[in-house]
């Protein structure tokens, strides 16, 4: 599966099959955030934060290429991320997307 940022891919006839996202709500325990407010306290790099987060960016990833794996797309155009806290301690990353087909 071809995922890109741009409008259009090089070379390619694209026909528009629609919308495709894909998203996750992770949180970490509480044993991890009372180490990340200390880090917080020292300022530096929260690994286990860091690490959360880039799995939840393939999860999100990963679900958003099987919707549009499931229309029969040949790639997915115009990918936007984006992240929001819906409660303290959770964040939700979203990804989305047009699903295209190769015309």
């Amino acid at each position: 599966m071809v995922v890109v940022t741009t409008d259009t891919i090089s070379g390619k006839n694209l026909q528009t099959l629609g919308l495709v996202s894909g998203n996750t709500v992770r949180a970490k325990n509480a044993f991890k955030d009372i180490g990340a407010g200390l880090k917080n306290l020292v300022g530096g790099e929260i690994g286990s934060y860091t690490k959360m987060l880039n799995e939840s960016r393939d999860i999100a990833l990963q679900r958003m290429i099987e919707q549009a794996q499931s229309m029969g797309a040949d790639a997915i155009v115009a990918v936007r991320f984006s992240t929001s806290s819906v409660m303290e301690g959770a964040a939700e990353i979203m990804v989305a997307g047009t699903a295209v087909k190769f015309a």
